[in-house]
C-alpha cells in the first residue's frame, strides 16, 4: 500500500468514526458496558494514540534512525498489521487491561473540545504520513508498546485499523 492510499485509508477510518459519533446520544457519552469502556474514553485512547504517532514522526529523521534503528525485512501488508494486532491483543489480554485500566473518563462538556483534539490529530497524521519518503516509510521503526518495533509504514497503517477496532466497540 503506497502512501496516498494510506493517508486514503486513514480518511476513510476516521469518517466511519465520526459519522458514528454523530448518531450516538448524548448519553453514551459517559456510560458504556459494563465492564468495559465509554465512548469517551475510546476517543480519549484514540487522541493519545494519534498524538504519540505524530510526536514520533515528528522527531528528525536521523534521530529515529539512531534511536531505534532501521528495518531489517520489509514491510508487512495492511492485513498482515491487522492480523499481528489481534493475534497480540489476544496474547496480551492481561497486559492490555492494565496498561488501560486507569484511562480517564472525559465528560459530556468536554465532548467538543476532545472532537476537534482528535480531528486536528488525525488531520496531522494525513499530512505527515503524505509529507515522508517511501525509503523512511519502510526502513524507519518506531517502538509499539503491544506490537513492538514496527516499520513507519505499518505504525501508520496499524492506526488506521486501531481507528475501526475502536469504532466497533
Amino acid at each position: 500500500m503506497d502512501k496516498l492510499a494510506i493517508a486514503d485509508l486513514i480518511e476513510e477510518k476516521y469518517q466511519v468514526l465520526f459519522d458514528w459519533l454523530n448518531q450516538q446520544p448524548a448519553e453514551n457519552w459517559e456510560t458504556g458496558p459494563e465492564g468495559k469502556w465509554t465512548t469517551s474514553q475510546h476517543i480519549l485512547h484514540l487522541v493519545n494514540s494519534l498524538q504519540l504517532l505524530n510526536n514520533a514522526l515528528s522527531y528528525p529523521r536521523f534521530f529515529l534512525k539512531y534511536k531505534f534503528g532501521l528495518s531489517n525485512r520489509p514491510s508487512r501488508s495492511y492485513e498482515e498489521v491487522v492480523k499481528k494486532y489481534q493475534e497480540k491483543l489476544e496474547e496480551n489480554k492481561d497486559k492490555t487491561i492494565a496498561f488501560n485500566e486507569n484511562l480517564k473518563s472525559p465528560l459530556l462538556k468536554d465532548r467538543p473540545r476532545l472532537l476537534t483534539r482528535l480531528q486536528i490529530q488525525y488531520k496531522k497524521s494525513q499530512y505527515k504520513t503524505r509529507k515522508i519518503s517511501d525509503v523512511n516509510l519502510d526502513t524507519l521503526v518506531i517502538p509499539d508498546p503491544l506490537m513492538g518495533k514496527m516499520t513507519v509504514k505499518e505504525l501508520i497503517m496499524w492506526a488506521a485499523y486501531h481507528t475501526e477496532h475502536h469504532t466497533t466497540f
